[in-house]
């Protein structure tokens, strides 16, 4: 990969991020800005491949149904019960979420409370810290779909990645596309960008997208920081439209999933999700 492509990549696009700075001592002079401009954030959004439409509008039944289907309802705390789980999905049905985002071990019991709806069973692999094998990789990837899974979000080695070991990081995240594919099961890449420098983030898009990846993702939540704008729009310009970019880690109101959709986000993991398409403010912190 050419380091002088990568580098002049990830200048424009903080050049570009740090252009739309607006809402200064409580003035906004930016026509796009998301807090005091939403239908035209609305419009463009609506705009771009896979983001959300206009059709469906802002507050039908209280809420926003057209962010909630960009959402994946997420609950993966290590102590989540059974019962926890089953709210999960009965909210998730209620909100019209995109998915319901667990542990393995809630593939199955996920996808018979969701039979014959709209929302998908999403779950991790790799989780949290993706340093197992390939091959373990793929074995749970699998069984994650046979059990019901319609998704999948995998961790990479972010060992691996910034050892520079680019041709491991690739193979492993085409373990599970392969296992995954002949299933048309969508698999997100999880590059954990807290841990990475920019450099690190463009070269992560660039292997999930050479691997045939769908989406690449921010973080687990299980490790420092967690989504921003400046690297969902870093992500957007790596992948173009050929991927879906997810913002997970840290997103607890609407106003931060709205600036994050603007940025280039098709998909928000979150567990403030109620509270993020209802408006409400000050939504409580969550582990992911």
């Amino acid at each position: 990969m050419d380091k002088q492509l990568i580098l002049k990549l990830i200048d424009e696009v903080l050049k570009e991020t740090n252009a739309h700075t607006c809402c200064q001592d409580g003035v906004c002079s930016d026509h796009l800005c998301v807090v005091h401009n939403k239908e035209g954030v609305r419009n463009i959004v609506s705009s771009g491949a896979d983001r959300i439409t206009a059709g469906a509008g802002v507050g039908v039944a209280g809420f926003d149904t057209s962010l909630a289907r960009m959402i994946d309802h997420t609950l993966l705390k290590p102590d989540a019960t059974r019962q926890q789980i089953e709210l999960l999905c009965t909210e998730a049905k209620q909100y019209s979420f995109a998915s319901v985002c667990i542990n393995p071990c809630y593939a199955k019991l996920c996808a018979e409370l969701l039979r014959d709806t709209s929302v998908k069973v999403c779950t991790v692999i790799g989780f949290p810290l993706g340093a197992t094998s390939s091959s373990a990789k793929a074995h749970e990837t699998t069984q994650a779909i046979q059990d019901g899974a319609r998704e999948v979000d995998m961790v990479i080695n972010v060992g691996m990645l910034k050892s520079g070991e680019y041709q491991y990081v690739e193979k492993d995240i085409r373990a599970v596309v392969q296992a995954a594919r002949s299933h048309r099961v969508l698999v997100k890449v999880i590059l954990e960008t807290g841990l990475l420098t920019d450099e690190e983030k463009v070269k992560g898009c660039m292997l999930a997208k050479r691997a045939g990846a769908n989406f690449v993702k921010t973080s687990t939540g299980f490790a420092k920081g967690g989504a921003t704008v400046g690297d969902i729009a870093l992500m957007r310009r790596v992948v173009g439209s050929a991927l879906g970019v997810k913002a997970s880690g840290g997103v607890r109101s609407q106003e931060e999933a709205r600036a994050l959709v603007a940025s280039g986000a098709d998909r928000i993991g979150a567990s403030a999700s109620i509270k993020i398409v209802t408006g409400e403010q000050e939504a409580a912190p969550s582990t992911y």
